[in-house]
């Protein structure tokens, strides 16, 4: 379960823009953003919303998932990249994905988190919270 999860917090984004408020534009950038990052989709679900127009979509990978959410009415987008480096890290693309879809969202301020979840384990290192290794 080791990995990298990265979380971006977008506002000032322009809310007339197709990926704020149309399912296929922004399903469009998040497939191609993926596929650039040299990540695999393995499914996906995009659901817009009625009223406001904002937009759920998920994209769940070979190696964990990305969420975006958009609020239009707010001018502002959540993005959610997790990866697990099992067999291989896959932190830069973690990384590439991010700023590509933040970029491609155009805000005026951006609030970044980014994570370590779990821990490397190598074949003499016990999981975590087992004191007694085989």
């Amino acid at each position: 379960m080791h990995g990298l999860h990265l979380t971006a917090d977008l506002s000032g984004c322009p809310a007339d823009a197709g990926v704020m408020t149309d399912p296929t534009a922004l399903r469009m950038l998040c497939l191609a953003t993926v596929a650039e990052a040299g990540l695999t989709p393995v499914g996906e679900l995009f659901h817009r919303f009625e009223g406001a127009a904002g937009i759920t979509g998920v994209v769940l990978l070979a190696e964990s998932h990305l969420a975006v959410h958009t609020w239009p009415e707010l001018a502002a987008v959540t993005l959610d990249v997790y990866v697990c480096n099992f067999g291989a890290d896959n932190s830069a693309r973690a990384e590439l994905l991010l700023a590509r879809l933040e970029a491609a969202f155009g805000p005026t301020r951006s609030q970044r988190q980014r994570i370590q979840r779990g821990q490397a384990q190598g074949p003499d290192t016990p999981p975590a919270g087992d004191p007694h290794p085989a």
